[in-house]
């Protein structure tokens, strides 16, 4: 691996170094980089598979990373709202405070 940090090696490399070595490499390395499709579609499906799996410990990584690869709030609340109705309420108002804390978070 190389000697910059990650976020995968900052996150876990410390107890699970090949798990981070395989995070850089073959998810961000490789299945984000796929050119079929783009970042922000891949960040769009991301977040839609976070919340409607009420992955609450990720989601504030994928919903900062969308917004930079282009996905805007409107977005992101709308997409909570839609999934509401098709992965449940609860799923739905987990993850409004956690857009609440990335959004504000992100302000500066």
């Amino acid at each position: 691996m190389a000697d910059e940090p990650t976020n995968a090696r900052q996150s876990f490399g410390d107890i699970a170094p090949h798990l981070a070595e395989i995070t850089d490499k073959v998810l961000f390395g490789d299945v984000w980089e796929n050119q079929a499709l783009s970042a922000r579609d891949r960040s769009l499906v991301t977040i839609t598979s976070l919340i409607s799996l009420y992955r609450t410990n990720e989601l504030p990584f994928h919903l900062k990373k969308a917004l930079d690869n282009g996905i805007t709030k409107d977005e992101i609340i709308a997409t909570i709202t839609h999934l509401a109705f098709y992965s449940s309420w609860p799923t739905a108002m987990s993850a409004l405070q956690i857009a609440r804390k990335v959004f504000e978070d992100n302000k500066g």
